[in-house]
């Protein structure tokens, strides 16, 4: 439901669901934060936007991009060849790599009655029985013996090597009653028939990545669905996929930015796209939101135009955060756990999220910059209030705006399923979101 008082534009007539397809392309690739970042290097260098190595001297003004891990910045702080100033505002776009899913342990081989398992970890707040019955792959990094080093390596493995098989309503009758799982006990994927031997995984993956098994040092491996995602419904009105919690993001921001590398000429502030890791688990790590990886890059982009720690703060001062993360649309079978003033639907384009208990960084003034970016774009938007007797979800707003003191506010495409395997959002959002997206980049 587009609020009417705030939003009386048309909604726009065609949709571009090409941002939708592109999207669902863009999650197939990137099964895991760190394949997220390849998957937006390869979009950044064919837009010129060039690697820079953290541990080396600040490059010139330009198209450039960090990587740290699972988390990428992508900046630029020219227009055209020209440097901007030194004290020119910086426009950013917040998102978080991470998705809830099953990480697998150090030594992950188990098993019992004559089947092999995989020891997991369930990282962040999954809907655990969104993972039972699925196909599962496995990807992630892993880190290889060199020599007297080490290297790393990225693994996919889209294959449907394991499951999570259901316990059978006979043995369960009580099941629809309420299912309950033990995030120790019932998560164990099945992966294969006899008795577990220690290292049958270590020899699995060597297998694959073609090493010997014992330089294999260590790994962060994760499962994922390997259903593709699609667009779904009798027009084609929904995107059925994993990870659309925050990767939909990512997608879109990445997506205006490239398109914004070569237009613009008229713009006076340094735009940039910060991808943080960890944030279903707090964003309290070296490449997370509450980490100095953003501020890092400011302060010296700052300085690499001449500034000084006083240009600095007056920088940020004049500067705006967009901390795009997805929001609760209104679920047609539970109306009841929704605030009814503030009803969300599908389609019906980006939600701006406000709670007076700072779970989300917006207030009257930063929400009134994205809502005039929608109305330039003709962007129909929608207002978010969390059912005040129920808990709210964060962001990595309040997180970002905490550390660099920048007005924020904090936005996303509604979807439903959130948390699970298997995430459903409208297929006109993320072009709505785009369109916001430019409109503020251009700005």
């Amino acid at each position: 439901m587009t609020d009417a008082q705030d939003s009386p534009i048309p909604i726009t007539a065609d949709p571009d669901l090409d941002v939708a397809r592109d999207l669902c392309t863009f999650i197939d690739a990137s099964p895991t934060p760190f394949h997220v970042v390849q998957t937006a290097i390869a979009a950044l260098t064919t837009a010129g936007f060039s690697a820079h190595d953290e541990t080396a001297p600040w490059p010139g003004a330009g198209r450039w991009f960090i990587e740290r891990g699972g988390a990428l910045v992508a900046w630029i702080d020219e227009v055209g060849q020209t440097p901007l100033d030194a004290v020119a505002p910086f426009t950013v776009i917040g998102a978080h790599t991470d998705s809830p899913n099953l990480r697998l342990k150090p030594f992950p081989d188990m098993g019992k009655a004559n089947m092999k398992q995989l020891g997991v970890e369930v990282y962040g707040g999954i809907l655990r029985n969104s993972w039972l019955d699925r196909d599962l792959g496995i990807a992630g990094r892993v880190t290889l013996r060199d020599g007297e080093s080490t290297i790393e390596q990225l693994v996919l493995i889209n294959e449907p090597i394991a499951r999570l098989p259901q316990l059978a309503i006979h043995l369960d009758r009580g099941v629809n009653d309420g299912l309950k799982l033990n995030a120790q006990t019932n998560m164990a994927p099945v992966w294969g028939i006899g008795g577990s031997t220690t290292g049958d995984f270590v020899g699995y993956l060597a297998e694959k990545l073609k090493v010997v098994a014992a330089d294999i040092v260590s790994w962060d491996l994760m499962f994922h669905d390997t259903a593709p995602s699609q667009l779904t419904g009798s027009k084609q009105e929904f995107v059925s996929a994993p990870r659309l919690d925050n990767q939909l993001s990512c997608f879109v921001a990445l997506d205006a930015l490239t398109q914004v590398a070569t237009g613009a000429p008229n713009r006076s502030s340094v735009v940039v796209v910060a991808l943080f890791d960890h944030e279903e688990v707090g964003s309290t790590s070296a490449s997370g939101a509450a980490s100095p990886l953003l501020r890092g890059i400011i302060e010296r982009s700052v300085a690499a135009r001449g500034g000084s720690d006083d240009d600095v703060h007056r920088a940020l001062a004049q500067s705006i955060l967009i901390s795009s993360d997805n929001a609760h649309a209104t679920h047609p079978n539970y109306i009841d756990r929704h605030e009814p003033d503030h009803l969300i639907s599908l389609n019906d384009g980006p939600v701006i999220k406000i709670n007076a208990n700072e779970r989300y960084a917006t207030d009257a003034t930063t929400a009134a910059v994205f809502q005039q970016a929608c109305e330039s774009a003709n962007v129909p938007f929608q207002k978010f209030v969390n059912r005040t007797d129920l808990g709210c979800g964060s962001t990595i707003g309040p997180i970002t705006a905490a550390e660099l003191g920048i007005p924020t506010v904090d936005v996303g495409c509604p979807q439903l399923a959130m948390h699970s395997a298997r995430e459903f959002c409208g297929s006109h959002d993320p072009g709505y979101l785009k369109a916001a997206f430019l409109a503020i980049l251009e700005r």
